[in-house]
């Protein structure tokens, strides 16, 4: 396993992380398993998770939290995340600041999290969604500092909006913000045009999420592939989106070196960029666990292959069925 540093936090973070929100409901999730598969990447060296309490309203959160009390000798790293008061993903201008994270809403959230982690202070508490319009907002100061200083907190970090990168790029200019998780894959490169840049000049931690687009990058789905209603995904695919994902994915496949399966290109082309500090996979099962924690010793993919990568880009905008 190798390790980054994790921004000015200071913090030698495992470069692939594991992502906690498959295990909060999805379809086949079970949580004897999930526990197994937590407890094998710690074995591994995975040293940095991150949940958050939308993630079956603190289930996720209180599975991390046996984690961490059966590894107390261990130095590992629990992100979460606090959602949005009024229940909207993504955030939006129209919604105002004080109707989405009021004081009373984040530190009732901070308490819960902190008491299904089992710590005293949680490592990197992050807001769920975020709108750059609320950055003038003398609470939004008020309550990152006191979150700080009252030991609530080691770091403050902004998970923002799907395909909307630079949404953020003011609040990070305030010196609150520690770290930022933005959704970075081969589709999705928008963040190192303005967003990236930034995070080096100001030297905040960088969590690249979705690393395998909600599993399009895995390379098993198909144009016939249906989830169930109750899995998030049975949305994001529908329809508009599900073929002509497939036709991309196709398109890359035919780039794949011998012996390298879809998801390795995927997961080794964010470790290309030093930018990131760790990137989020959602690993429920044992087998997730062994497929891509061994992916961080192969290191970045050769120069030549990300520059063909690079020209799989494909920009887009939120729609209806992407929050």
């Amino acid at each position: 396993m190798r390790y980054r540093r994790f921004g000015r936090t200071g913090f030698e973070v495992s470069d692939i992380a594991h992502g906690l929100w498959g295990m909060s409901g999805w379809s086949g999730s079970d949580d004897r398993q999930s526990l197994e598969a937590l407890q094998l990447a710690v074995d591994h060296g995975c040293n940095f998770f991150d949940t958050a309490w939308a993630y079956g309203n603190g289930k996720s959160d209180g599975l991390l939290g046996k984690i961490l009390s059966a590894n107390s000798a261990k130095r590992l790293h629990a992100a979460s995340k606090i959602p949005p008061l009024n229940g909207k993903w993504p955030a939006s201008p129209k919604d105002k600041y004080r109707d989405v994270f009021p004081a009373a809403h984040v530190f009732k959230h901070a308490k819960l999290i902190r008491e299904k982690l089992g710590v005293g202070s949680i490592d990197l508490l992050q807001f769920h969604v975020w709108d750059d319009s609320w950055t003038g907002e003398p609470e939004f100061r008020e309550i990152v500092e006191k979150l700080k200083s009252e030991g609530w907190i080691r770091f403050f970090g902004l998970s923002l909006n799907r395909w909307e990168p630079e949404n953020g790029i003011k609040a990070l200019r305030t010196g609150l913000v520690d770290a930022v998780q933005v959704i970075y894959n081969i589709f999705d490169q928008a963040p190192e045009d303005e967003l990236f840049p930034v995070c080096q000049e100001l030297d905040i931690g960088v969590i690249a999420r979705v690393p395998l687009d909600e599993g399009s990058l895995g390379g098993k789905m198909t144009a016939e592939t249906k989830f169930p209603k109750s899995d998030w995904r049975s949305g994001y695919f529908g329809p508009e989106n599900l073929r002509n994902t497939i036709a991309r994915v196709d398109q890359l496949k035919a780039l794949l070196p011998a012996n390298m399966s879809l998801p390795e290109m995927a997961l080794r082309f964010i470790l290309s960029n030093p930018v990131v500090s760790t990137t989020i996979v959602g690993m429920r099962k044992p087998d997730h666990v062994r497929q891509n924690l061994g992916l961080s010793d192969a290191g970045p993919l050769e120069p030549d292959l990300v520059g063909s990568l690079k020209r799989h880009r494909w920009d887009r905008t939120p729609q209806r069925w992407s929050d």
